[in-house]
C-alpha cells in the first residue's frame, strides 16, 4: 500500500495521541486499512502497538470510531498466529480491551470489535492466564448476565470457551459464580442460540478444572443441563457435537437415549 510504501504509518500512530478527535478518527481508520492490506507494515513500525493503547485505554474520552477502529485493527492483527504473543505481551492493551467490556455505556460497535480482539488473543494459549489476571472472566460474564444481546452474548461466551483452557480459569470463573452461567446457558428453555449453547459446553473448563468443576457441574446442573447436552449433540456443528458428547461422558453419562438422559 501506498501509505506504507510513503513511510506514513509512524504519523499515524503519533496522530492517535492528538487532542483533535477528528484527526484521530481518521488516522485509526487509516490504520485499520493498513492492518488488513499489509498487517507486518503495522507490526515493524516502533510504537504503533503503544499507539493502539493509548486509543483504547483512553476509550470514555476519544472518538467512538476511533476507539472501535483501534480494537478493530487489534483484532486484523492477530488474525495472524505469529502476532498473537506480541500483541498478547502487551498487557496494557489487553486490560484496555477488557474494560471496553466491563463498561455499561461502551458503543456497541467498540464492544464488538473489542470481544473479537479477545477472542483472537485468546486463540494463543498463553494470552489465556493474562487475560484472567487482567479480570476477564469478571467483565464477561458481567456481560453475558447483563447484556440481553444475542450477538453480544455469542461472541462473550466464544471468549469464555477459548479462556476456559487454561488452568487458572477454573478458580476464576468459580469466583464470579461463571458455571453457574454456563450452566444456565445450556438450558433450551432460555431461548439462547444454538452457538451460545455450543459456547457454554464447558468442557476445556471441566478438563482443567477436573474433579471441583466437574462436581459443580453435576450439582447445578439437572436435567435441563443434560437435556441441552443432548440438544447440542443432536443439532449442533461436528466441533459443538464432539464437545457435547465429550462432557456427558466426562458427567459420568453412559448413553443419550436420544435426549432422555438419565443420570448416574
Amino acid at each position: 500500500p501506498v501509505i506504507a510504501d510513503e513511510g506514513a504509518i509512524p504519523y499515524l500512530a503519533e496522530t492517535l495521541y492528538s487532542d483533535a478527535p477528528l484527526d484521530q478518527d481518521n488516522a485509526a481508520a487509516t490504520l485499520l486499512n493498513v492492518s488488513i492490506a499489509c498487517p507486518e507494515a503495522l507490526m515493524s513500525t516502533r510504537g504503533l502497538l503503544d499507539a493502539l493503547s493509548h486509543t483504547l485505554s483512553h476509550h470514555t474520552r476519544h472518538h467512538p470510531s476511533a476507539v472501535q477502529s483501534a480494537a478493530a485493527t487489534v483484532y486484523s492483527l492477530v488474525i495472524d498466529e505469529n502476532y498473537r504473543p506480541v500483541v498478547g505481551s502487551k498487557r496494557d492493551i489487553v486490560y484496555a480491551l477488557i474494560d471496553i467490556v466491563r463498561t455499561p455505556d461502551s458503543p456497541a460497535k467498540s464492544m464488538k470489535d473489542a470481544l473479537k480482539a479477545l477472542f483472537g488473543l485468546a486463540l494463543y494459549p498463553l494470552n489465556r492466564s493474562t487475560m484472567v489476571e487482567l479480570g476477564a472472566a469478571a467483565a464477561l460474564f458481567g456481560l453475558v448476565v447483563n447484556d440481553g444481546r444475542v450477538g453480544v452474548v455469542e461472541d462473550a461466551t466464544a471468549v469464555i470457551a477459548q479462556m476456559a483452557g487454561c488452568e487458572e480459569s477454573a478458580e476464576a470463573f468459580r469466583r464470579v459464580s461463571g458455571i453457574r452461567v454456563l450452566v444456565d446457558l445450556l438450558d433450551p428453555g432460555t431461548g439462547w442460540s444454538a452457538r451460545i449453547r455450543e459456547n457454554a459446553v464447558l468442557l476445556n473448563l471441566a478438563g482443567f478444572g477436573q474433579g471441583v468443576v466437574v462436581e459443580e457441574i453435576r450439582e447445578l446442573g439437572s436435567e435441563f443441563v443434560f437435556h441441552g447436552l443432548g440438544e447440542v449433540v443432536k443439532n449442533g456443528s461436528i466441533k459443538g457435537r464432539k464437545r457435547a458428547q465429550t462432557l456427558i461422558d466426562i458427567l459420568g453419562r453412559v448413553s443419550l437415549g436420544g435426549l432422555e438422559l438419565s443420570p448416574v
